[in-house]
């Protein structure tokens, strides 16, 4: 299951595309991703690596889906967010197919936002700080 595929990816398949990123990433690099807070700081650094290294975005398209997907699964995990399909407009404005939805009704778009990270990097696209800052957070969430 990747973006690759042809098959539009749903809400209901991103916490299998996280997990699947995790395996794969950690398999090889021993990347302390664990769904904490703390680790969307060596999401950072991974994406600034991929920046670094000289790659076109397309060559990393996959890559940043599931790490997209996996900074959606820590808004899960932490922030009480749950995976949804965007609808027309959603899709229009955000360009992703799903996001996550807070539970104070707000929907957020880990996905642009890993994007953004890769184009722009910087300290002001920090998927930590985004994280950190993020409105709608549930005080205490389940991980």
């Amino acid at each position: 299951m990747s973006p690759g595929d042809g098959r539009v990816q749903g809400a209901g398949d991103m916490r299998s595309c996280a997990t699947a990123f995790v395996t794969r990433v950690t398999g090889r690099n021993r990347l302390p991703l664990d769904y904490s807070v703390a680790s969307l700081r060596v999401v950072d650094f991974l994406i600034d690596g991929l920046r670094k290294g000289g790659a076109e975005r397309e060559q990393v398209r996959e890559t940043l889906f599931g790490v997209g997907a996996y900074v959606g699964e820590v808004l899960v995990r932490r922030a009480g967010a749950v995976w949804v399909d965007f609808d027309a407009g959603q899709r229009a404005y955000f360009g992703q197919p799903v996001g996550v939805r807070m539970p104070d009704g707000r929907v957020w778009n880990p996905l642009g936002k890993v994007h953004n990270r890769f184009d722009l990097g910087g300290p002001g696209e920090s998927l930590q700080t985004f994280y950190l800052t993020l409105h709608g957070r549930a005080r205490r969430a389940a991980a």
